[in-house]
């Protein structure tokens, strides 16, 4: 699976866009209020060469776009989008043009923390008021600024819409870039998630609010695994007439798959949205279109169906067929035509009278990829000529090859004629073709493998082409978990040169459609995966479009199930699975510790506890009972939280024993997480040995006026600088505790005084990679000393677990760190800190367990109730945590508090 994701995708398809001139990026002055507010942010105006000198005056009178990076990002990615509009307006003699200003947030880490993008958000409303300033003595000055956000930066951009006195006519157009948008990638604080919530909530409430904000979400597709195209929908209900979500891979004229940094610089994609940009320009302001229909079928026009033509606004319904072009009839169903260095003109006309009764729909393709019209439909017709026909071309649609357009004849009833023209070719070569057919003879259903085939059963078609166009429908292909390969093998009779197939994968409910261009004969693959499910209230059928070749031979064929899309999908709920297994474990040693006395080894422990059937049907039950309205209004009236799988079904991304699944692959990541922190005790208990003697078993006081200075001066750490540092403290502060406790044993049984013998076994005592406690045998020559190692042994085995548990705690909350440090020089303590508070009870708690022993848990009332709280913690931290990250060191932090109970009461 994460072999699929990370590697298994198409290649490269974008090219690099190059600067003609040094791009250069000017600073813009901002107001010494907003400069104190945000010392860490500027704004950066874009240019190249004389442009950018001539800009150094700030007096604008272009188009304001402003480009807002997203995680880690930098300023300068601006300048693909910069570069080739500044060639563009070049084409126009600078007629229009357009400034690109950027946005630097000192390349915060945003998708790790989210406690500074309302920060970010309130900073570009400042720059978004400082730009229009620019401009305000121009001629035709903008009201509105145009934006472009990249990954995080594109949900800072909708985010503007919650401020309080921000004026939504102050955007006109966004258009976002790998944006995830309908929840974080990585959950890891409440920041980031109640960021979220708030925008797509408002988004939702305040739908009719937005209909004069335009706004297109750009994903990836499968090169993408850091940015899953799915989260960069728009969410559903924001679905109104004028917001669009597109996959790359179906943008016309880029048909490419991008990775997450390429999609800012891909050129393909890249011309596209310039070419849109253009485009929308209202010629009497000389900026934007206020017009919101004109805006989304110029993004139309671009990004989901292109005519092959320039864009126009409202195209002529009717066209004269003018020239001194021959007349010809065709009254065949079938036609091609090949067309070489001709002088003259031509007019194909294809009379309907005569095929509506055999045929249902016509078919033409032409691989002349200019923009002008060569399709036309006649409603009379006078000597063989046509005086007046309706330009069928805007019915047209580009593929990397070919131009096609394909017409339902009933639809047309008015039409007598469909006329294709030949203009006088001079040094090219192309061909056309039309055909008329039954939509049935040209469809074909093809039922994919089952979930549970696991590669047994196979399906497969064998189509023997005749014409021009096969549409190979896919049965029950409609949920994400779904994934295949498709091979199509074509087969040509002759091998005479002919024109390349076209294989589109066209799924009907969104814009995901992915192509591939493929010589004929050859062998081609489409990786058959679903970005989003079938919505609830849709019934079409995902089809593979071949635009074949007529004398050539196809077979299409699935052989397996490629994997289930878990690792893609739910990849980020992973530590609380693994923690899960772990707490489970642990809640298992302190079980056998009140039964038995002796503490068991962890991975002994995992086998017997960590068992699914004791978290899932609970999970399950409650899932399938939230289905129901009475179950609901009481879970609500207790003030418990959505459940995350009821949230994940609810956006189509959970399917059958995902969590099973989950919880198995949890199991084996603890289960060798255990193996490595025992062999590292090894590693690291044999370099202590090398340096240092250790002596004698202490047994110290829980609490001693030291460590209490110590617990303070961490807490002081946490409060005044960043909570996350205090617990790396902590941390490597407790690193040290199993490995004392190791040597210690190991030091007491080397000089216990044991007969020769016994030192032999000793010698040659095996270690387990389980656990390197198995390396301690108990020494038998003192029952005082026997004791002592072997509640040593028990200590140790605890311990273990307990660094385990914390190690996940640890690593969680990392992120914070990492940006506290990055943003060190601006402010050395972290505002807001989001486990701040968790650091400081972990302190205490982890000061007192570092001296603990089992000695003192084993007497403990309260051991019976710190032993079976573990197993509820597990479900619960299944069912909160899994969308939600930063809850797992809540539920740890629970646990651990009840065993420093059981060392004091």
């Amino acid at each position: 699976g994460v072999r699929d994701v990370l590697f298994l995708y198409e290649e490269n398809r974008c090219s690099m866009t190059y600067m003609y001139e040094y791009p250069e990026y000017l600073k813009i002055k901002l107001p010494k209020k907003t400069a104190r507010r945000y010392p860490a942010y500027e704004l950066y105006l874009y240019g190249e060469g004389s442009y950018a000198e001539e800009n150094k005056n700030l007096l604008l009178t272009g188009i304001p776009v402003l480009f807002l990076p997203g995680n880690a990002g930098s300023y300068k990615q601006v300048r693909s989008l910069g570069s080739i509009a500044l060639r563009k307006a070049e084409d126009v003699d600078f007629k229009y043009h357009f400034n690109f200003f950027s946005v630097s947030f000192n390349e915060e880490l945003v998708a790790l923390y989210g406690g500074s993008l309302q920060r970010q958000t309130k900073f570009v409303h400042e720059c978004i008021k400082v730009i229009l300033k620019l401009y305000r003595d121009g001629e035709f000055a903008p009201s509105s600024v145009a934006i472009v956000g990249h990954s995080m930066g594109g949900l800072v951009a909708r985010a503007l819409l919650t401020l309080k006195n921000f004026k939504p006519e102050l955007i006109n157009l966004l258009i976002t870039q790998a944006t995830p948008h309908t929840a974080p990638v990585m959950p890891l604080d409440k920041y980031l998630t109640d960021f979220y919530t708030a925008v797509n909530n408002h988004w939702i409430l305040k739908a009719q609010d937005l209909r004069n904000l335009t706004t297109l979400s750009v994903a990836g597709g499968f090169r993408d695994y850091q940015v899953r195209s799915g989260l960069a929908f728009l969410p559903r209900l924001s679905q109104h007439d004028s917001a669009l979500s597109v996959v790359s891979s179906a943008v016309p004229r880029a048909w490419a798959s991008t990775d997450h940094l390429s999609i800012v610089w891909c050129k393909e994609l890249i011309l596209a949205t310039i070419r849109a940009f253009f485009d929308l320009i209202d010629e009497n302001t000389r900026q934007i279109t206020e017009d919101p229909k004109k805006r989304m079928s110029v993004l139309n026009h671009h990004f989901v169906r292109h005519p092959a033509k320039m864009f126009e606004e409202n195209p002529e319904a009717f066209t004269e067929l003018t020239g001194a072009f021959t007349w010809i009839t065709v009254k065949a169903s079938k036609w091609t035509y090949s067309v070489y260095n001709d002088s003259d003109g031509k007019y194909f006309t294809f009379p309907l009278a005569s095929h509506r009764k055999s045929y249902s729909h016509v078919y033409c393709e032409n691989s002349m990829l200019d923009t002008s019209s060569w399709i036309y439909g006649c409603m009379n017709t006078h000597s063989s000529m046509c005086l007046e026909a309706a330009d069928l071309s805007w019915r047209a649609e580009l593929l990397p090859t070919t131009k096609v357009v394909m017409l339902k004849l009933q639809d047309y009833p008015s039409l007598s004629h469909i006329v294709i023209q030949v203009p006088p070719a001079v040094g090219n070569k192309y061909t056309l073709g039309c055909e008329f057919f039954k939509e049935d003879s040209r469809t074909v259903q093809l039922p994919v493998t089952h979930l549970f085939s696991f590669g047994l059963s196979s399906s497969k078609i064998l189509l023997n082409s005749t014409g021009l166009l096969y549409n190979v429908q896919l049965q029950h292909f409609n949920q994400i978990y779904q994934a295949f390969k498709i091979y199509i093998e074509s087969h040509c009779q002759s091998l005479k040169e002919r024109k390349p197939s076209v294989y589109r994968l066209h799924i009907p409910w969104s814009h995901e459609d992915s192509i591939i261009v493929a010589k004929a004969p050859s062998l081609a693959e489409i990786s058959a995966k679903l970005h989003i499910a079938q919505p609830p209230n849709d019934s079409s059928l995902p089809e593979l479009n071949i635009y074949s070749s007529p004398d050539c031979q196809y077979e299409v064929s699935y052989p397996f199930i490629l994997v289930f899309q878990i690792i893609r999908f739910h990849a980020d709920a992973f530590p609380v699975y693994i923690v899960s297994n772990i707490l489970l474990t642990y809640g298992g040693q302190l079980s056998t510790l009140r039964s038995t006395g002796q503490c068991s080894d962890f991975s002994l422990e995992l086998v017997r506890t960590a068992k699914p059937y004791k978290v899932e049907p609970l999970l399950s039950i409650v899932v399938f009972l939230q289905g129901f309205n009475w179950f609901r209004e009481i879970w609500e009236s207790l003030s418990l939280p959505e459940l995350d799988a009821a949230v994940l079904s609810s956006q189509d991304a959970w399917f059958p024993l995902v969590s099973l699944i989950l919880f198995l692959f949890g199991t084996g990541i603890a289960y060798w997480s255990g193996v490595f922190f025992s062999t590292s005790l090894r590693l690291f208990s044999s370099l202590w040995l090398t340096l240092i003697r250790s002596t004698v078993f202490q047994k110290d006081k829980l609490i001693t006026p030291r460590r209490l200075c110590e617990m303070i001066s961490l807490a002081l750490v946490s409060w005044t600088t960043c909570g996350a540092f205090a617990i790396l403290i902590i941390y490597l502060q407790y690193l040290f505790k199993p490995v004392h406790v190791f040597v210690t044993c190991v030091f007491h049984f080397q000089d216990s005084g044991h007969s020769k013998e016994t030192s032999q076994n000793s010698s040659t005592h095996t270690v387990k990679a389980q656990s390197s406690v198995d390396s301690i045998p108990e020494a038998t020559e003192s029952p005082s000393n026997s004791a002592a190692i072997a509640e040593a042994v028990n200590s140790l085995k605890m311990h273990i677990t307990i660094f385990n548990l914390f190690t996940w705690i640890m690593l969680l909350n990392l992120p914070s760190l990492i940006y506290w440090l990055k943003n060190l020089r601006y402010n050395v303590r972290l505002d807001p800190d989001p486990c701040r508070s968790t650091a400081v009870i972990l302190i205490f708690i982890l000061e007192i367990l570092m001296n603990s022993s089992t000695s003192e848990v084993k007497s403990s009332k309260l051991l019976k109730i710190a032993a079976k709280v573990p197993l509820p913690l597990s479900v619960a931290m299944l069912a909160f945590g899994g969308m939600h990250l930063y809850r797992v060191p809540h539920f740890v932090t629970f646990s651990l508090l009840l065993h420093v109970l059981c060392c004091v009461v």
